[in-house]
């Protein structure tokens, strides 16, 4: 009796043992999927990066084949879709994401950032708010910010809700250049050319002046009568970016 005992405690042993073991092989082979998943979506961002779009294509589709829930391998190719003009495939991309993890806040406020840049509002509204109460999202300001922007450049802007969300993501990151380009943006926008003034004064003071920041301030100093910083903006303006739409703007307006 004592030995079928022994004999049955071994065997339980030996059992317990190998199903240790299968269960490590089985977590090694998750890793190692995942790895190689990871190194195709890097290495389709590169050729990106280079407009080598076919060769992109084929990388992120291997990343998918090799790791079909590597949620990366589908935004990233969700990116390269919207910048190629397939919106329809895009958005797939999107949805198999949300498939895997529907509660990835960047990744839904990356989907609303899409959605609302092909002028679906209320849809991209849904995501962001989405991702701002998702109470593990450690940077929700970033989604305020861009709920901000894209209820500001649809096709029928709802200025109180952008400044109301502009406003939060400044009160998190009072730094965030997004949002004080777009804080200007409005400001011309609804006329209060003081604070378009202010927000590109703290946009100025943070970082080097690019044509579209130099225009907006352009407008404000314009609209306020202030002739000497006008001329110096507007110098800076034509000297630094001669090229660029802002300047044929401007060159326009002078015309006029």
């Amino acid at each position: 009796m004592k030995i079928i005992t022994k004999i049955i405690i071994m065997l339980l042993v030996l059992t317990l043992t190998a199903c240790g073991g299968m269960s490590k092989t089985r977590k090694n082979e998750i890793a190692d999927k995942k790895e190689a998943a990871s190194i195709n979506v890097q290495l389709a961002s590169g050729y990106m990066q280079r407009g080598q779009f076919e060769i992109a294509k084929e990388k992120l589709l291997k990343a998918i084949e090799i790791d079909d829930g590597f949620v990366p391998a589908y935004t990233t190719m969700a990116v390269l879709m919207n910048r190629l003009g397939e919106v329809e495939e895009a958005e797939e991309y999107f949805v198999d994401a949300l498939d895997i993890d529907s509660n990835n806040p960047e990744l839904l406020n990356n989907y609303g950032t899409f959605l609302c840049q092909h002028n679906k509002i209320e849809e991209a509204k849904e995501q962001f708010n989405k991702a701002i109460n998702n109470q593990l999202y450690e940077t929700p300001h970033v989604a305020h910010g861009n709920l901000g922007y894209c209820m500001m450049k649809s096709v029928n802007p709802d200025y109180v809700l952008a400044e109301k969300h502009l406003r939060k993501a400044l009160e998190a990151d009072p730094k965030m250049r997004s949002s004080l380009m777009a804080m200007g943006e409005l400001g011309i926008q609804t006329r209060r050319y003081l604070m378009a003034r202010a927000y590109m004064q703290r946009y100025h003071a943070i970082t080097r002046p690019s044509s579209s920041s130099l225009w907006l301030q352009i407008q404000a100093e314009k609209a306020l009568g202030d002739q000497k910083y006008l001329l110096k903006l507007t110098t800076q303006l034509l000297d630094d970016f001669p090229e660029s739409q802002e300047a044929s703007k401007l060159k326009r307006a002078v015309r006029r």
